[in-house]
């Protein structure tokens, strides 16, 4: 009121126009002109705006702020605010309403009261690599670490994620006590038998996934792993990524994953892995992809549906000798192989060795399996599996 009183006075001993008292007070000359009016003819009191302390018609009133804050700090703390706004829309409030703020809005009241702060400002601009404009054409897999069902020395897994690139729809998504071959394995067998067969599949470098001779150096593809292999036999192309911003699609969706899952696992009172790979399977892959899913660039699909013996390609393969007493060592085992009508002994042959997930283990000649044998090397009477090997 102070600096408005000083503009009048110069304005009318004639220092200040009317547009350059505005200008000093940041304010249009109109309004200005509309200020010295209500002065002259009410005085100081001409200038006090009657709107201060009043509250205005379209407040929200505290009971539907308090019942929204409420919800937040005891049952959905741990969630992102958008996490947490998608969850309260259209729930019973108090008063028997249902909610229907805006996220804006949430947001807001939960930072002016200390429940949230604001988000840092972004880095700098990057370009982000095109998405494939078919799905099927390229997918990611990656595994991350996390206290998925909670804190706890045992709770401490590995959530394995396969995602399509034009799509981000997951494709494979489980808890394993520790990323490897065998969670590799599965993420491939889920999506093939789900959606058929891709074109490529991008990786990180895991001693799992390629066989690197000197750390940070390029990848050895002449030395392929047990899942190199695998990808070979299935014609899948292998690519390697040498930096996280190559993969940024799937480091953004760790961060989504990380702040989404382990609360909605405790809301639904999950604790267990099986039933949470149960309830992942079930449940939140839909909800996700139905959430985040975008459409691809073309209409279509690269995925082609695949008719083969995935079992026996989709793990550990090794070769061995056979000795002279028609038996094949592997592991710290003695696999003795039993009497075949096709072939008097198998001496001096070469055996591929079969290790599938639950531990058992085939003996195959060429295309033919031979002998199957349980987790602990005890021989199985009859075999599961498909007889012929495709190749």
């Amino acid at each position: 009121m102070a600096r408005v009183l000083d503009a009048i006075v110069s304005h009318r001993l004639g220092r200040l126009s009317c547009v350059e008292a505005g200008e000093l007070l940041g304010l249009s000359e109109r309004h200005f002109r509309r200020l010295r009016d209500a002065y002259e003819e009410r005085g100081e009191e001409g200038l006090v705006d009657h709107r201060r302390g009043r509250v205005s018609a379209l407040r929200v009133g505290e009971e539907e702020a308090g019942w929204m804050t409420e919800q937040f700090k005891t049952h959905y703390f741990d969630f992102r605010i958008k996490h947490f706004h998608e969850q309260i829309q259209g729930q019973p409030m108090a008063n028997g309403k249902p909610f229907g703020r805006s996220y804006s809005w949430t947001k807001t009241v939960l930072q002016l009261r200390g429940l949230t702060t604001k988000a840092p400002k972004r880095g700098v601009h990057r370009r982000k690599r095109e998405r494939r404009p078919l799905p099927g054409m390229m997918l990611f897999q990656d595994g991350s670490k996390h206290a998925w069902l909670g804190q706890g020395p045992d709770l401490d897994l590995d959530l394995i994620v396969t995602l399509d690139d034009a799509t981000s729809a997951i494709t494979s998504i489980f808890l394993c006590a520790e990323e490897g071959t065998a969670s590799s394995f599965r993420g491939l067998k889920e999506t093939i038998r789900a959606h058929g067969l891709f074109s490529s599949f991008y990786t990180d470098r895991g001693s799992h996934y390629f066989t690197t001779p000197k750390a940070g150096e390029k990848v050895d593809k002449t030395q392929p792993t047990q899942v190199g292999r695998a990808l070979k036999q299935l014609n899948i192309a292998h690519i390697a990524s040498y930096s996280p911003q190559a993969r940024g699609r799937m480091e953004r969706l760790w961060d989504t994953l990380q702040k989404r899952l382990p609360p909605l696992l405790r809301v639904n009172a999950i604790t267990g892995m099986e039933a949470a790979n149960l309830w992942l399977a079930e449940v939140y892959i839909k909800a996700h992809n139905a959430r985040f899913t975008v459409e691809s660039e073309e209409e279509g699909t690269a995925f082609i549906p695949y008719v083969g013996d995935l079992d026996n390609i989709l793990c550990v393969e090794n070769e061995r000798v056979a000795g002279l007493d028609n038996t094949v060592r592997y592991e710290g085992r003695r696999l003795q192989i039993p009497p075949n009508r096709n072939r008097h002994h198998f001496a001096r042959t070469t055996i591929r060795v079969l290790e599938y997930p639950d531990g058992e283990i085939a003996l195959f000649h060429g295309p033919r399996e031979i002998a199957r044998f349980h987790a602990g090397g005890k021989l199985k009477e009859k075999a599961t599996a498909k007889k012929e090997f495709a190749a």
